[in-house]
């Protein structure tokens, strides 16, 4: 295990009290959302950013390969400003040009044996590890759970078969984490995945694509099994094709012009099958960045297919309101779905 990780540390976090200014301009500007969007954003309680070099890196960090990861394009160069970013200065949780992707791992004070795998959103772009990876760990960390933030690979930043990139990469961090169970004090059995908006389609695709080979195995980590017991998916990207589809996280993972095919096989609800686990589902109906509409398509599908699943829908929260915004409903999705949970694993037996 190493401390540390890569991210771009052109620009220091910004400065200030508002909890929530960390971060929001630049999805303001990189998803094209209004003023009173951007506002709404602001509820939700989140990391203050003048502390987060002091949450990130933790102290235990795993990279996810022995060696180079699969597919790296030899003299590839990452753009410093991605296509389309109109937010000048670039947030420091924000993570980009990840060469060796990590598992971050957060522990909690009073361990249950429950773990779970969260997969970031940030439209492929960037992984937000502030509000989709700390904060995160700090709320589930208070209810006994044992949190690995996965600093994923991009899969625009110079890795072939690009629409597997990811994939590879949360695969194999469910089969680590796995594999260093008993030194966290974790049950392998019992560990999730949780994922939000582009995160949440990683976590998604995870759930059906688990067993998908999409590299070759590199040591004996690779012999255990990458199905998650169970998913969380919180305003997820699932549709990759139509016009309910997030255009942004489809071009970055599939490319500008993927076949009817290539969309298909990376939209999780059409892969829906008897061994994708059980999953929890919360998103808000006013979403005008990733549409409801990809959440009930799931949910659709899941019960189609009479997977157990839950989902909780509320009116207000629009996108990325991380744990949930301060006095309204979506702050008690945390809740809801660490009750599902600890329910749906007395119920189920994952494989």
């Amino acid at each position: 295990m190493t401390q540390g990780n890569t991210l771009d540390t052109q620009t220091p976090p910004p400065a200030g009290p508002d909890r929530r200014r960390f971060g929001v301009g630049a999805l303001a500007s990189l998803f094209a959302v209004t003023a009173p969007q951007a506002q709404a954003r602001a509820g939700s309680a989140s990391l203050d950013p003048t502390a987060w070099s002091h949450a990130w890196p933790p102290a235990d960090v795993i990279p996810l390969w022995p060696d180079v990861p699969p597919g790296r394009i030899a003299g590839f160069e990452v753009p410093v400003t991605p296509t389309g970013w109109a937010g000048g200065a670039w947030p420091a949780a924000f993570l980009r040009r990840t060469a060796m992707p990590t598992l971050n791992v957060f522990r909690p004070a009073n361990p249950t044996g429950e773990a779970m795998l969260v997969c970031p959103g940030g439209a492929y772009v960037f992984v937000s590890a502030a509000i989709e990876g700390v904060d995160v760990a700090r709320v589930f960390n208070a209810l006994g759970v044992t949190v690995f933030v996965l600093s994923y690979r991009l899969p625009g930043e110079g890795w072939q078969d690009r629409a597997n990139v990811p994939l590879q990469d949360a695969q194999r961090a469910m089969r680590l984490i796995r594999t260093h169970a008993r030194a966290f004090g974790i049950a392998p059995e019992r560990v999730g995945v949780l994922g939000f908006s582009a995160g949440g389609h990683l976590a998604a695709t995870l759930a059906v694509d688990h067993a998908e080979p999409v590299y070759q195995p590199v040591d004996s980590a690779d012999r255990q099994s990458a199905r998650p017991a169970y998913a969380g998916l919180i305003y997820p990207v699932i549709l990759t094709d139509g016009p309910l589809a997030h255009v942004r996280s489809r071009t970055e993972l599939l490319g500008p012009s993927p076949s009817p095919e290539q969309a298909a096989h990376r939209s999780p609800n059409l892969r829906v099958s008897l061994a994708t686990p059980p999953c929890f589902l919360a998103h808000a109906a006013d979403d005008t960045t990733v549409s409801i509409d990809n959440s009930l398509a799931m949910y659709a599908a899941l019960r189609a297919t009479k997977i157990v699943c839950e989902g909780h829908f509320f009116a207000e929260g629009q996108h990325a309101f991380g744990t949930g915004r301060a006095d309204q409903p979506s702050e008690l999705w945390p809740q809801l779905f660490e009750r599902w949970a600890r329910s749906t694993l007395r119920q189920v037996s994952p494989g």
